[in-house]
């Protein structure tokens, strides 16, 4: 298949087999690829954190009106915001420039100096929704590398983000939940994957100016 075929496939998948999992392999390859997404000078001010425990996972469906997505699919994938940016991630991702690119620091510093200051100027709620955007770019980057591996997934905003936090000790690590992905196998009495994909004609969504 080629990508539109592809993105053809995919859909918002309801039902999971619980008893298919994704090998090793095939997560290692979705996150690597999930890594590789856009991002605002390339800072990614966000993290991915994968849910297996089936312990934890009963807890989160718990608060995200019992969405059986949560527990069936193979992993469950949380992207978290970075809830107080500060100059310190700015200075570790200026290093791993330098040390990719085989670069002296110095030669950085004009750059470092446009990123921080960039930073410094958001307040909290700036903040939050410019990082919160750059976790958004991570999903479409991880849903489109699902459908290009032939593996479903089900972007989920149906939660209680507050509760997520608490329960995976993230106000702790500084992270904030911002959105989250199922991915896994689609279930063969999942009815949804027979239903044709409707979407805007090219004439009505797109417009040359």
């Amino acid at each position: 298949m080629d990508i539109l075929e592809k993105l053809t496939w995919r859909y918002a998948t309801k039902k999971f087999n619980p008893e298919k999992k994704l090998a090793e392999a095939q997560l290692t390859r979705i996150l690597k690829a999930t890594s590789l997404s856009a991002s605002s000078y390339g800072l990614q001010p966000y993290k991915i954190i994968v849910v297996t425990d089936p312990v934890v996972r009963e807890q989160l469906k718990a608060v995200s009106w019992n969405q059986g997505q949560i527990t069936d699919a193979s992993h469950l994938v949380i992207f978290a915001r970075y809830d107080n940016l500060q100059e310190q991630h700015v200075e570790q991702y200026i290093s791993n420039i330098a040390s990719t690119r085989q670069m002296e620091r110095a030669q950085l510093s004009r750059f470092e100096d446009i990123v921080k200051g960039t930073v410094s100027r958001l307040n909290s709620e700036a903040a939050a929704a410019w990082t919160g955007k750059q976790a958004y770019l991570a999903l479409g980057t991880l849903l489109t590398a699902c459908a290009a591996d032939g593996i479903d997934a089900c972007p989920m905003e149906g939660f209680n983000a507050a509760a997520y936090d608490e329960i995976l000790g993230l106000k702790e690590k500084n992270l904030r939940t911002v959105v989250l992905a199922a991915i896994g196998f689609r279930a063969d009495e999942d009815g949804m994957q027979h239903a044709k994909k409707v979407r805007k004609p090219l004439e009505d969504f797109v417009e040359l100016v």
